[in-house]
């Protein structure tokens, strides 16, 4: 017979289950390591017979029924949480659209009011013409066309010049 077979069996034999068989008692005998296992588990279940379980304290059934009490109210309130939860989520979903309108709303119009490279947009005030300031501003607003005005006035220059020698 085996070990294994043998270890099978072990905690039978060693609880008085049951009483080893002849191939087993011939194993036991014949094989020290399953016979010095053997003798471990009876030391084994003689100490957990000689153990006895501890009374329970005297507020034991008190403390229980709290418990139970305390376990049956938790239910009811996650049942009633459960049935407000149908309503719960639409409404979550309902405010994080409005949420997100808002704040792309808030990022276009806020967006519309800047120019390239994040200048702000400047308002210009002009001057009423023929003042010194709206004149300044006129000049200012059109240099490139008064300085292709030079240009042609030294054309004029030249061809009078040519012109008349």
């Amino acid at each position: 017979m085996k070990c294994d077979e043998v270890r099978e069996r072990m905690p039978e034999v060693a609880a008085g289950f049951s009483v080893p068989t002849t191939d087993e008692g011939q194993h036991l005998e014949g094989c020290g390591q399953c016979a010095e296992q053997l003798k471990a588990m009876r030391s084994t279940m003689a100490v957990l017979d000689e153990w006895q379980a501890p009374e329970p304290s005297q507020y034991f059934d008190v403390r229980l029924q709290a418990r139970l009490r305390e376990e049956m109210t938790r239910e009811e309130m996650a049942k009633q949480a459960r049935w407000f939860q149908w309503f719960r989520r639409p409404v979550l979903a309902a405010a994080l659209t409005v949420l997100l309108g808002v704040g792309a709303g808030v990022f276009f119009t806020r967006k519309s009011g800047i120019t390239n490279h994040g200048q702000e947009a400047s308002i210009s005030i002009t001057a009423p013409p023929g003042t010194a300031v709206g004149d300044l501003q006129t000049l200012d607003n059109n240099h490139e066309m008064y300085s292709d005005f030079e240009l042609l006035d030294d054309l004029d220059l030249q061809q009078n010049v040519e012109a008349n020698p």
